[in-house]
This record gives structure tokens, C-alpha cells and sequence, in this order.
């Protein structure tokens, strides 16, 4: 039966409350950065390496639940409720078995990995210190995604707002007390920088259940009866979800070695790219709200049998998107300095950061468009073609971004314009990829 036309106002209802989830979330990244600013340099660097290397893990997760977010978006397009519950379930089981699989790499393999990747031995000896608390975060991480997963799925996406809010609050509290050693509480430095954040975690994932067991009618999608587990369908959510999972996987492991590039530019230039990297994520909040709505809107209309309507829509968030960034970059071009004072008082990370945020700026409206197409791809259930997009693209990526430092000496400025190769080279082939139209009879 044909929908009625997807709307802009549609368009905004689903994608709103993920953006508001992204403020909060990056409230967390935003404080953490800043407090660690006035810790020191070391703290500052030190954090973004295990940050992102927590990130690159997580990003696992976060792939298997975009697989099963795509999977229950289109039964809820195909009216099969019930089946929901089904993925869930399924969903769930196999997070927890990531989880401690994920534990077992970040805690007890951080040692190996950073020795071999990390040059300033204060900066490794930093990071692994953060990683031994931040490693717990994981299993609370794996679980809420799996909530967002089911309710981006069903475009119920308000929860993700007050969850991620509640996340945010916790962390701010935490941070100052156990960063700096307040009220009673040791002074943990960057060890409390990473507690606070697994703590948050943890306070998240029981606010989603205690949300979902009071407003979710759990008969109404099946949910957590765990009668029909079956190594068949977990094999099914494993065909959307796996090339999604090494794609997240993928890109987050190289922008992880673009910072270890980065750190043998000099213990100031990681440093200021952390900052950036900080602000970065602020201008990508419209990207990743509207995005997760492309991935599901997607979905529902493939469940629908309106495959037509699917550039409409894209072209539709696209714009949406692109608009969205470029109010947020106008705001950081027009008080450069102002902004990163925000974050550290050193003059010397404050003029480098100005030249890299005016790169970073441009970057973010390139990515704006990319990531949407992107999405619109693996919301028509390709995931397997989306995966080969992000490799070819993150290969040119790392290759120019290695010949820059290695063979042209370049700044690190000039090193953060890869941000606008990645940006533009995903949207050229994700749009190439959906003009083709190969994609219209996919089943998942």
C-alpha cells in the first residue's frame, strides 16, 4: 500500500531528537577535552588516542546495531511487528557476547597495541591509564546501542535525547570531581576522566530499560521472550550487520592511525588535534541525526515497496543536512579564537587550532552530503556495497594523508584538508552508487 509522501517535518521529527542525543553526547566529549586541557598537555593527547581507541571498538557495536536498526525498520515498513521483537532479542545476546570479547582486546590488549603504535612514552604510559577504567564502559555502550537500535528502527527517537542527556549530566558531575579531586574524592587525573565516562555509560543503559519497561508495550513487537533464538536468523542480522560493523570498524581504526600520524608530528600537534577533533564532532551533530533518519526512513520505504521514493528522500535529508552544518561552521569561522579558548589557554594551541579549524569547517560541509548518501546506501539494505565504498575511499584517505606527512613535511593544518578528500569522495561514489538503481529489489 503506498505512504503518504515523506515530509520535511517528518524528516526533522525523527532526526531532531538524535541531534539533541548528539548535543548531549558531545557535551560529554566537550567537557572531557576541556577539563583535560587544564590537566596538561600529556592528559589532553593522551585522551584523545584511547578516546578514539575505545571509539574504534565501540564502533562494532555500533555497526551490528545499524545492521539491526536497518532490519527492523523494514519489518515495521512490512507491517511485521512482531518480528521486531525477534531481532532484538537476538540483537541483545550477540552485543553481550561482543562486549566481553571487545573488554578482553581494550584491557588486556592496550599494552601491546599502543607500545607498538604510540612514540612518546608520557603519552602511552597516560593512555594506558585510561584505558584500564574506560575499558568497563563497553558492556553499558553495547546495551544502550542496541536500545537506540530498536527505537530509530520504529522512529520513536525521543528517548535517544533524554538518555543521552542523563549520560551528559552524570559525566559533567563526575568529571569535575574525580578529574581534579573534589568534595572528598581522589584526584585521578585522566583515570577520572575515564571512570566518569563508564559510569555515565552505565547510568544511560538503566535509564533506557527503565524508560522501555514503563512506556513499551512489549507485546505489541514480541519483545525480550527469547524463545525463537536461532543460529539461522542471527545469521540473517549477521549478513546485514557485518559489513556495517567492519565499515564502522574501518573508519574509526583509520582516523585512530591518522592521530598516531598526527602524534609524530610533535606532542603540541596531537594536542590541538585533539582539540579539534573535539570541535569537529560538535559540526557533525545535524551529519549524524540526519543520517541515522536517512538509514531508517530508507529502510521503511523499501519495506513499503516504494523504492521510488528513496533519491526523494535522500535529496530531501541531503539538503537538510547541509544547512544544518553550514550554521554551525558560520559560527566557528566568525569566533575562531573565541572557541578555542574554550578549551586551553596555551597561545601556541590556540594559533594553531585557528589555521586546522578553518580546514576542519569546509570538511564538515563536504561530509555533510557524503554521509548521507552513505546512509541512503546501506538503508537500502547493501551494507556489503556500502562497505566496499568506505574502503576505497578511507584506503585514498590514509594514502594521502601518509604522503603528506612522510613525503611533503606538510603542517598539520594542510594534513586535516583529508577531512575534505573523505567527504567528497564518499558522496561521489555513495550517489553514483544509488543513480544506478541496482539497489531497488533488495531483500533483507
Amino acid at each position: 500500500m503506498k505512504k503518504a509522501e515523506i515530509s520535511y517535518k517528518r524528516i526533522w521529527q525523527i532526526a531532531y531528537p538524535i541531534i539533541l542525543g548528539s548535543v548531549a553526547q558531545n557535551v560529554v566529549n566537550f567537557t572531557d577535552t576541556a577539563f583535560l586541557g587544564r590537566v596538561g598537555e600529556i592528559a589532553l593527547g593522551a585522551g584523545a588516542l584511547g578516546g578514539l581507541f575505545y571509539l574504534a571498538v565501540f564502533m562494532l557495536g555500533l555497526g551490528f546495531g545499524t545492521g539491526a536498526q536497518i532490519i527492523i525498520a523494514r519489518r515495521i515498513g512490512e507491517g511485521k511487528l512482531k518480528q521486531v521483537g525477534v531481532v532484538m532479542d537476538h540483537a541483545l545476546l550477540f552485543m553481550i557476547m561482543l562486549a566481553t570479547l571487545s573488554f578482553v582486546l581494550m584491557y588486556f590488549g592496550s599494552r601491546e597495541l599502543l607500545g607498538y603504535a604510540v612514540q612518546s612514552e608520557r603519552i602511552y604510559n597516560a593512555t594506558l591509564q585510561y584505558m584500564n577504567f574506560r575499558s568497563f564502559g563497553i558492556f553499558f555502550a553495547f546495551v544502550n546501542v542496541t536500545f537506540r537500535s530498536f527505537y530509530v528502527g520504529i522512529t520513536k527517537t525521543k528517548v535517544i535525547s533524554y538518555t543521552t542527556a542523563v549520560m551528559a549530566v552524570t559525566n559533567i558531575l563526575l568529571d569535575y570531581v574525580l578529574i581534579f579531586g573534589y568534595y572528598g574524592f581522589p584526584r585521578m587525573g585522566i583515570e577520572g576522566a575515564a571512570l566518569a565516562s563508564s559510569i555515565a555509560e552505565g547510568v544511560a543503559m538503566l535509564f533506557f530499560i527503565s524508560y522501555t519497561k514503563v512506556t513499551v508495550n512489549f507485546s505489541q513487537f514480541n519483545l525480550f521472550r527469547f524463545k525463537m533464538l536461532s543460529p539461522g536468523y542471527m545469521g540473517r542480522i549477521l549478513k546485514v550487520s557485518l559489513p556495517v560493523m567492519m565499515q564502522q570498524f574501518a573508519s574509526l581504526s583509520v582516523w585512530f592511525v591518522f592521530f598516531l600520524i598526527i602524534e609524530k608530528l610533535g606532542e603540541a600537534s596531537l594536542a590541538v588535534s585533539n582539540i579539534i577533533r573535539s570541535i569537529y564532532v560538535i559540526l557533525m551533530m545535524p551529519v549524524w541525526g540526519f543520517a541515522t533518519a536517512t538509514n531508517a526512513l530508507v529502510s521503511t520505504a523499501m519495506g513499503e515497496g516504494n523504492q521510488k521514493d528513496v533519491m526523494k528522500i535522500t535529496y530531501k535529508i541531503a539538503g537538510m543536512t547541509f544547512l544544518g552544518v553550514l550554521l554551525i561552521v558560520m559560527v566557528g569561522l566568525l569566533f575562531p579564537r573565541i572557541i578555542m579558548e574554550i578549551y586551553t589557554n596555551d597561545t601556541l594551541l590556540i594559533d594553531m587550532g585557528i589555521n586546522i579549524l578553518k580546514v576542519v569547517s569546509l570538511g564538515a560541509l563536504f561530509i555533510s552530503i557524503g554521509f548521507i548518501m552513505f546512509n541512503a546506501v546501506s538503508g537500502t539494505g547493501k551494507t556489503n556495497i556500502s562497505l566496499t565504498i568506505e574502503l576505497v575511499v578511507l584506503a585514498m584517505y590514509l594514502t594521502y594523508t601518509f604522503v603528506l606527512t612522510n613525503y611533503l613535511h606538510a603542517s598539520v593544518a594542510t594534513v586535516w584538508t583529508s577531512e575534505l578528500l573523505y567527504g567528497s569522495l564518499l558522496a561521489l561514489f555513495s550517489w553514483g552508487y544509488l543513480l544506478a538503481g541496482k539497489w531497488k529489489h533488495s531483500t533483507i
